[in-house]
């Protein structure tokens, strides 16, 4: 039991079953590449000793995140049948993803959404299907206490009373008394970060958003959503670019019948690239985060405005709106997007591909688009 009152760690009946459906797909992922198709790998072991660091919970000290293009419907989970069979059985250190909410969790308490639950997905909207999408959802929020550790850091005081207060604020929607979180005000799923257990979480995101298949194996612009997540998590997540190829030919987008069977017999790749220098390469970006921070809660204090309040308290939890759709903040959260594409692009030179046109990296290039058959489509 955690000190607030919440339990440690999601019932026994919901441990096991996450277990066994993480478990169950890896085996087949890891069937799959191993066994119908020609896999390389490269950076693994480097990967998995990170991975080992962070097999204890208690132990971790910040979260992580795993970075990628997005190639096919079949890249996650299909690309995690790299790793070892052992590690899939085990969902606490393993991947959380996003899955969109009109594809994976369209039906609401079904048992495909059950499935993606269990699987360590959350639900994402995308504001070309929904009015309930954009970068301040609330499942980014759950995302960014994933990768925090809400539950150790108490809010600040005046009083000793209030010094012992539990990590979230009372009016918070992710309070203790609450172990699920709505995405529309109607819905409710299962909110993995109330538990302890999950403190410095491993999240995977497709920055692109999408999924895009080119025949030169450029990447799309990347939105910002990562950059909330390397901005706002506490302490700064250790980031792992990677690069994936040949998921696009085991799931083409122009396949025929039968559509939903993947194509065995592919050549598929795994490039893991290094950790990145998290100080070096985020540290002043999140300095100047943290003074935009400062700056609006002292605006609020001389506005005597006293919700609302942008002081970190609420983590993962923007309601000022220079924070939200300031000049400053949006140039900061541009930067930090075009740094962790810049990382996946290094990744992705190390695989022999020649460099791509600078153009790919702008939102303006990807604003009209070619048809189905080219993989792409309009945002």
């Amino acid at each position: 039991m955690a000190a607030d009152g919440r339990p440690y760690e999601p019932p026994m009946l919901t441990r096991v079953l996450s277990n066994a459906t993480m478990g169950g797909v890896g085996f087949l992922c890891r069937s799959f590449l191993y066994g119908l198709s020609s896999t390389e790998v490269h950076g693994l072991d480097a990967f998995l000793d990170l991975l080992k660091e962070r097999g204890d919970p208690s132990r971790r000290e910040r979260g992580l995140i795993t970075v990628s293009n997005h190639i096919s419907v079949l890249d996650d989970p299909g690309l995690w049948g790299v790793l070892p069979y052992r590690l899939h059985f085990n969902a606490n250190n393993h991947r959380w993803s996003l899955g969109s909410h009109d594809i994976c969790f369209k039906n609401g308490k079904s048992l495909i959404s059950g499935f993606f639950s269990l699987g360590n997905t959350l639900p994402i909207h995308r504001i070309a299907h929904s009015s309930h999408g954009g970068l301040f959802q609330p499942t980014m929020t759950q995302v960014i206490r994933l990768l925090s550790d809400p539950h150790g850091q108490p809010l600040k005081s005046t009083t000793e009373e209030d010094s012992s207060s539990p990590s979230f604020p009372p009016d918070d929607p992710f309070t203790s008394s609450q172990l699920t979180y709505t995405t529309t005000g109607t819905d409710s799923f299962p909110a993995p970060s109330a538990y302890l257990s999950n403190r410095h979480a491993w999240i995977h995101v497709f920055p692109e958003g999408r999924i895009h298949q080119h025949p030169q194996k450029t990447i799309r612009y990347f939105k910002w959503g990562v950059a909330r997540l390397i901005l706002e998590s506490e302490p700064c997540p250790d980031v792992v670019p990677m690069w994936i190829d040949g998921f696009q030919d085991v799931m083409d987008g122009r396949r025929g019948w039968p559509k939903p069977i993947p194509r065995p017999g592919k050549q598929t790749g795994v490039w893991f690239g290094e950790r990145v220098d998290h100080e070096a390469v985020f540290g002043g970006f999140r300095e100047r985060w943290r003074l935009l921070v400062e700056r609006a809660a002292k605006e609020n204090e001389t506005d005597g405005k006293h919700e609302g309040s942008p002081s970190g308290s609420k983590i993962g939890v923007i309601d000022n709106d220079e924070l939200r759709y300031g000049k400053e903040a949006e140039q900061l959260r541009i930067e930090v997007t075009a740094a962790v594409r810049n990382e996946v692009l290094k990744v992705r030179r190390r695989t022999g591909l020649p460099d791509e046109d600078p153009k790919s990296s702008l939102a303006a290039t990807w604003r009209e688009e070619g048809d189905d058959l080219q993989g792409e489509k309009k945002d």
